[in-house]
C-alpha cells in the first residue's frame, strides 16, 4: 500500500489519543490527512501531525477498532517513510509538531523501538528541533521510555481506567500495576533529568463511560497521581462506541460528564483542592447541572472570606476566583486594599459568582453592582 493511503488510515485511527479535550475534533480548513488542532498554553491554535505509526496490536481492548480479533488490513509506516511524510507537512508549514502513536505490534519493546527511531531520525539526521509528543505503550521497558524522554518535548501514557478493575473491564490483555502504574512512575522518576528538553512533560489519559467506574473512582485515582508525581493534566475521552468492536452496542457517554471531570479534575491538580471537599450524589457521580467548584463552596464553612486578609487557599476556593486572579489579588493588597467589586472585576475575578462568598473591608457582598 503506498504511503497516501497508509496515512488515510493511520492518521484516522490516532484520533482517539487526546492532547486537548476542547478542540480535539476540528477539520482543517487544508485538505489533508493527519492534521489536528491543539491549543497552545497561550490558548492559541497548533496544528500538529498526528498519526499511529502502526494500526497492528495484539491487545484486546473492548472499546478500540484496533483490537487484535479484528480482520482487516494491519498498516505501519517504516521510521525514515514517517519521518519523511512528517517534515513534507512540516516544511510546507502545515503544521508545527508531531504527535505519534502507534498500536502494539509482536511487542512493547518493538514497537516502542520503532517509535524512538522514527523520532531519532527527525532530531538527528534531518536537526529537526521543533514540537514532538510521543505515547509511550503500557509495558514499556524503562530503557525505551528513557530514550523516548530524551527526544521527545512530551510523553504520555495512557491510564485508560482508573482501578484495576476497570481495566479489567477493558481489556484482558493489560496489567493496571505492573504495565501502567510502574511506568507512569518511571517517567515520573526520569522527568527533569533531559538536558536536552529541560521543560519535558507527561500526561495521561482516560476513557469515561465504557466500564462501570464512578466519578469518585476516576477523581480518586487522579488525586493519588497528582500526588506521587508531576502529572501535568489527564485527558478525559467520552466512550463512543464503535462498529466492530465488542462494545458496539454499549451506550455512548454523555459529554456532560467529561466536561464536569474537567472541572473537577481542574480543582484537584491546579487548585489543590481535597477529593473530600467535592460533592458526589448517592452514586458517586458529579452533578451534570452545577459546577463542581460552587457545590463544594456551599459546604465549605469558610465563607464569606474578607478579600484583603485571606490566604491563597482560601481565596482560590472563592466560586468566580481563579489562580491567576488570586496571585493577582495578593500582589495587589500589599499596597492597595480592595475598595469594592469593581476593582475585583479588574483583576479577573466573576464578581456574580463571587460575590455571596466574599467581604470587602468587612462588608458581604450581596448584590452585583451595575457597571
Amino acid at each position: 500500500m503506498n504511503t497516501l493511503n497508509k496515512m488515510k488510515v493511520l492518521t484516522d485511527s490516532a484520533q482517539y489519543d487526546l492532547c486537548d479535550y476542547v478542540n480535539h475534533n476540528k477539520s482543517s480548513q487544508i485538505n489533508m490527512p493527519g492534521i489536528y488542532h491543539t491549543k497552545g498554553a497561550n490558548g492559541c491554535e497548533i496544528p500538529l501531525f498526528k498519526t499511529l505509526l502502526s494500526n497492528k496490536c495484539k491487545n484486546d481492548c473492548k472499546y478500540c477498532i484496533n483490537q487484535n480479533k479484528n480482520n482487516f488490513t494491519r498498516l505501519e509506516f517504516n521510521p525514515e517513510e514517517l519521518a519523511r511524510v512528517f517534515l513534507s507537512y512540516y516544511n510546507n508549514n502545515y503544521v508545527n509538531g508531531l504527535f505519534l502513536s502507534s498500536g502494539i505490534g509482536d511487542d512493547e519493546d518493538s514497537t516502542m523501538e520503532k517509535t524512538i527511531e522514527t523520532i531519532r531520525i527527525l532530531r538527528k539526521k534531518y536537526e529537526y528541533d521543533d514540537y514532538i509528543h510521543l505515547k509511550i505503550v503500557p509495558g514499556a521497558s524503562k530503557d525505551s521510555i528513557k530514550r523516548a524522554m530524551s527526544l521527545a518535548n512530551r510523553v504520555s501514557l495512557n491510564i485508560e481506567a482508573a482501578t484495576p478493575s476497570g481495566l479489567e473491564e477493558l481489556s484482558s490483555t493489560k496489567d493496571y500495576n505492573k504495565d501502567i502504574l510502574k511506568r507512569l512512575s518511571w517517567i515520573n522518576s526520569l522527568e527533569g533529568k533531559n538536558d536536552t528538553y529541560p521543560n519535558l512533560t507527561h500526561t495521561t489519559q482516560l476513557i469515561v463511560g465504557a466500564n462501570n467506574e464512578t466519578d469518585r473512582e476516576i477523581l480518586n485515582r487522579m488525586e493519588k497521581l497528582y500526588k506521587k508525581s508531576n502529572l501535568k493534566r489527564t485527558y478525559f475521552s467520552a466512550f463512543s462506541p464503535i462498529e466492530g468492536t465488542d462494545f458496539e452496542n454499549k451506550k455512548e457517554c454523555d459529554v456532560n460528564r467529561t466536561s464536569k471531570l474537567y472541572n473537577a479534575d481542574s480543582l484537584l491538580n491546579d487548585y489543590n483542592f481535597k477529593l473530600k471537599e467535592l460533592v458526589f450524589d448517592e452514586s458517586d457521580k458529579l452533578s451534570l447541572e452545577e459546577d463542581p467548584k460552587i457545590l463544594a463552596a456551599r459546604k465549605m464553612n469558610i465563607f464569606p472570606i474578607e478579600i484583603n486578609k485571606s490566604p491563597y487557599k482560601d481565596l482560590i476556593r472563592v466560586p468566580g476566583i481563579g489562580v491567576k486572579s488570586a496571585r493577582k489579588i495578593i500582589n495587589i493588597r500589599k499596597k492597595n486594599l480592595f475598595e469594592n467589586k469593581k476593582d475585583l472585576k479588574k483583576v479577573g475575578v466573576v464578581v456574580n459568582r463571587a460575590e455571596p462568598y466574599i467581604k470587602l473591608k468587612g462588608q458581604e457582598q450581596r448584590s452585583l453592582d451595575k457597571y
